[in-house]
This record gives C-alpha cells, structure tokens and sequence, in this order.
C-alpha cells in the first residue's frame, strides 16, 4: 500500500468515533486497555490513526459488549486473536459460551416482551369497550 492510499484508508480519532458510534475517550480506553489488537498508528504529529481494520475491529468489540461479554473476557478474546494462529479452540470456546449466555438472555427478554404484550392487549380491549 503506497502512503497516499494509507493516509487516505486512516481516520483521526474523531472519525472513528464517528464511525464506530462511541466516543473519543472510549476509544483512548479500548487501547490503554489493551482491548485493540495493535498499536493504532499514528501520525507525523502524533494525532492517532485508526486503520479499516482497526474500525472494523472496534465494532466486533463493540458487539461483545453491548451483548453483556466482559471486559476481562474481551481481552482474553484479543489477547488470543493478537497470539495468532493455533489457539482458535480457545476462542471458539470463548465465543459459543458468550452467544449461549445471549441467547439465554434473548429467551427471557422474550418472556418478558410477552407478559408486556398481553397486558397492552388487556388495557386495549378495555379501552375500546369505554369508549
């Protein structure tokens, strides 16, 4: 990749918040954290410079935290990513008991979405006869 095409494929910390929908302090985080897989570059001036796969990367993290995985389990998860190649049964493991633990919690917001469900259907039926 030439420097022209590199410059032009990274963003300043503000666009990739922008792009990422978090905020700049959250992304000064992730990497103090060590939740990034590398070191986000930067430039001649020392201003961060998020890559495609550093954004990318972002939003995979993103995902494991809005669905409840921990940080300490997102770092175990990058730490296996950034070791490479001949640990992908760690991080399966890793990742199928996350999804378990989702879809559980989608089975009981779902419950729930259905005892909320009929008590609309109750006050709507009791709506309509009043009026």
């Amino acid at each position: 990749m030439s420097v022209a095409e590199s410059v032009e494929t990274s963003l300043s910390i503000a666009e990739a918040a922008d792009a990422t929908g978090l905020t700049t302090h959250t992304l000064r985080y992730y990497e103090r954290d060590g939740l990034l897989l590398d070191a986000v570059d930067r430039a001649s001036s020392g201003h961060r410079r998020y890559s495609e796969d550093d954004v990318g990367w972002i939003r995979m993290i993103t995902r494991l935290r809005a669905t409840g995985m921990p940080i300490r389990e997102v770092r175990q998860y990058a730490d296996l990513v950034r070791a490479g190649d001949g640990n992908e049964a760690e991080r399966l493991q890793l990742l199928v008991a996350h999804r378990d633990r989702v879809r559980q919690q989608l089975a009981e917001v779902a419950t729930h979405l259905e005892a909320i469900e009929l008590k609309i259907g109750l006050y709507e039926r009791t709506t309509c006869t009043l009026t």
